[in-house]
This record gives C-alpha cells, sequence and structure tokens, in this order.
C-alpha cells in the first residue's frame, strides 16, 4: 500500500515499548530523529513498560554475554502498559530480548495487541517486527527485519509476507524497518510522509546531525550479504 503523504495532522503522542535486553540503538535512532522536529512540532514522548522499574538491556541468559561486559544502559520507564496515555504512534524495538519466550513477554504482547486498535501507526524497528508478528497483527502484512537475524526471526510470523531486499516496508498503517541503524532511514521516512514540511524536516535535521538518509525503500546489501533469496519479495 502506497504510504500517505504530507498528512495535515501529523502525530503528536509517541509511545516506545521497553522491555529487557532490547537493542538500545533501535531506541535512541528514531527518538534522535523526532528530537530533531520537536523545536517545530509539538512531539511527546512516551516510554511504556509493564512496571516503572528501570529496564536494563542486558541479556537475560549469562551466555549471551561471554564476557561479562557492563555495556547495557539502563532505560527508566514513563508509564506503565496499565496508565499508557493515548498514542498516535508506538514504536517497537527489537534485540535479543524479543526471542524471549511467550510468559517473559506476556505484558508487552498483550499491551501491543490492545493498544493497535487505537494507535494510527505501528513502526518496528530490527527485530521488533518479529515481536509485533508474535502477535498475529502482521498475518497476510508485508514487513521485514533484520537481515542478519532473517533465518532465526520470520518463523515468529509464518503467516507474515517477509520482504527482502527491503530497507523498510509500509503496509497499511505498520512501518516495519530493516536492522539497527533503518530505525534512522524509517524515521526519516515517515516524517517526511507524515508532516506537511516533512522534506525540510528531514533536509535539516539530516545536515545538522551529518547523516545521510536512504531514501529508497528497497536499497538493501544486506539481504545478499545474508544469502537471502529476492524471491523472498512479496
Amino acid at each position: 500500500m502506497a504510504q500517505p503523504v504530507n498528512a495535515t495532522t501529523p502525530p503528536r503522542n509517541y509511545g516506545v515499548l521497553l522491555y529487557r535486553a532490547l537493542d538500545f540503538q533501535d531506541v535512541f535512532g528514531p527518538l534522535e530523529v523526532l528530537y530533531g522536529i520537536s523545536n517545530t512540532h509539538q512531539t511527546n514522548l512516551f516510554l511504556l513498560a509493564e512496571t516503572l522499574d528501570p529496564v536494563s538491556t542486558q541479556p537475560r541468559m549469562a551466555e549471551m554475554n561471554p564476557t561479562n561486559s557492563s555495556v547495557y544502559p539502563t532505560l527508566v520507564p514513563t508509564h506503565t502498559f496499565a496508565d499508557a496515555p493515548d498514542l498516535d504512534v508506538l514504536i517497537i524495538p527489537g534485540g535479543m530480548g524479543m526471542r524471549a519466550p511467550d510468559d517473559l513477554l506476556k505484558a508487552e504482547l498483550k499491551y501491543i495487541t490492545d493498544t493497535y486498535p487505537k494507535v494510527k501507526y505501528i513502526i518496528t524497528v530490527c527485530t521488533g517486527s518479529a515481536l509485533l508478528a508474535r502477535t498475529g497483527l502482521l498475518d497476510r502484512r508485508r514487513a521485514t527485519t533484520n537481515k542478519t537475524s532473517w533465518k532465526g526471526v520470520v518463523g515468529f510470523g509464518p503467516l507474515v509476507k517477509w520482504v527482502a531486499p527491503a530497507r523498510w516496508v509500509v503496509d497499511g498503517n505498520i512501518w516495519t524497518a530493516a536492522g539497527v541503524t533503518a530505525g534512522f532511514d524509517i524515521m526519516f521516512a515517515f516524517v517526511k510522509a507524515m508532516y506537511p514540511d516533512g522534506q525540510a524536516l528531514v533536509d535539516n535535521w539530516a545536515k545538522s546531525i551529518e547523516y545521510v538518509p536512504h531514501e529508497d525503500s528497497s536499497w538493501d546489501p544486506f539481504s545478499a550479504m545474508n544469502g537471502i533469496p529476492t524471491q523472498n519479495q512479496l
């Protein structure tokens, strides 16, 4: 489905789903773009988790951190799932924690399912699309994910029309990005599509942070690098 262009009422309230062992760049890449537009457009951010306890990005299992490193920042929620405000956009990051069993992600999966009918858009970054797929909300939709993790995560959504090659994919009101840094590109594309002055916002902030956004959603050298056949593109 073609993405909307220059929406007259741009989104204002953005929420980010937090859970143990998420990839922090999946969060802060899109937030960097939102920070850039906040000087000219009111932009409200809500960090959402099951409780208000700090959320660690450290893996749950010691074998996922074999050197016992401490490079895992902690994020502090602003709201719980129970008292989350109404959102225009829900952002779902990926990360190692996405692979946790259903019982460890029960609250997160329920929140996504319950919230989807009330939000205008969902944006996933990296393997966040696989977390969304676990709810069934991506069934029969086109979506993409991190290509290095492709073989391990597409099984979470057997009815999803997984697309490769792709930097990001738009299907209705669900936007899914490829791996990690694609979070920048999908958010720049989202801003360009949703804000009347979107092109100027993208140009100005991209210049400010010295980043060159990929504007072609099909740009994707990583599919070939990981041996993903292009016939997966549907």
